[in-house]
């Protein structure tokens, strides 16, 4: 893999930005307001993140472009996903979601090999989705993605599925403290609510054992399907913290369940 030429897909890396603290921290603000020039100048501005990562890669045999392409990806999820509220540095956050991009595709792509052609249909598709829901605040349809893109709707179905792969619920999303927050902690669960598990079980009775800002927190998670960033923001505390009490009420509600 050939990392030392200046030019990667297209991008001109001897030439990219770079961003102060003061000046992410007002273009994220800017970000979360909605304003797409601001968040094009933050993805560009940390582009030397995406190539940083992508040297730990160098032993692979894929291309340079189609890594930086996948980092991408992924610095773009965190970009969106990012809580600035947690007291995290955004690369510590940042870094784990692109490494994660990479070894995903590096592990299917070694089953699977997709012509480069799909991948860069892919691609588009995916940055075209992502320009459109911050541009109207709502999820694009196919057809608009594919009038984005000047591509055909069965085109991009066929390379979207050509590159899809699974993803663990136990997936490390990043570590804060000692405590690893995982895929599984950013998912609301819409399905299995109160209704669907709570019967049959003495849970209200377990639920008295809790503290009360674990009850709150369990019937917050569990309840009303909140993800634990949803919580935190909801009770003004950090994620982290969301994870630690989450655990230790669900070790002791399962205790007295199981007794």
């Amino acid at each position: 893999m050939a990392l030392q030429k200046v030019e990667i897909c297209g991008v001109n890396t001897a030439k990219l930005p770079l961003l102060k603290t003061k000046e992410k921290e007002e273009l994220f603000e800017r970000i979360k307001q909605g304003d797409m020039s601001a968040r094009e100048k933050f993805i560009q501005g940390n582009l030397r993140l995406v190539l940083s990562v992508i040297k730990r890669f160098s032993s692979s045999n894929e291309n340079a472009d189609d890594l930086f392409q996948i980092g991408c990806i992924g610095l773009i999820k965190a970009i969106d996903n990012f809580d600035s509220s947690l007291n995290v540095k955004f690369s510590t956050y940042a870094v784990p979601m692109i490494i994660g991009e990479i070894r995903r595709f590096l592990r299917d792509n070694s089953a699977i090999r997709v012509s480069r052609s799909i991948k860069d249909t892919a691609y588009k598709a995916i940055y075209a989705r992502e320009y459109l829901t911050k541009k109207n605040s709502v999820e694009p349809t196919l057809a608009e993605v594919a009038g984005e893109i000047g591509i055909s709707k069965e085109d991009i179905v066929y390379a979207m599925d050509a590159i899809q792969s699974p993803m663990s619920l136990y997936e490390p999303v990043f570590t804060e403290g000692g405590d690893t927050l995982y895929v599984m902690d950013q998912i609301s669960d819409k399905k299995n609510k109160e209704e669907f598990w709570v019967e049959g079980l003495a849970l209200s009775d377990a639920m008295q054992h809790l503290s009360p800002r674990e009850k709150e927190i369990v019937s917050l998670r569990f309840f009303e399907g909140k993800t634990q960033m949803e919580v935190a923001d909801f009770i003004g505390i950090s994620q982290a913290q969301v994870s630690r009490l989450e655990k230790n009420a669900l070790r002791i509600m399962r205790g007295h369940l199981l007794s």
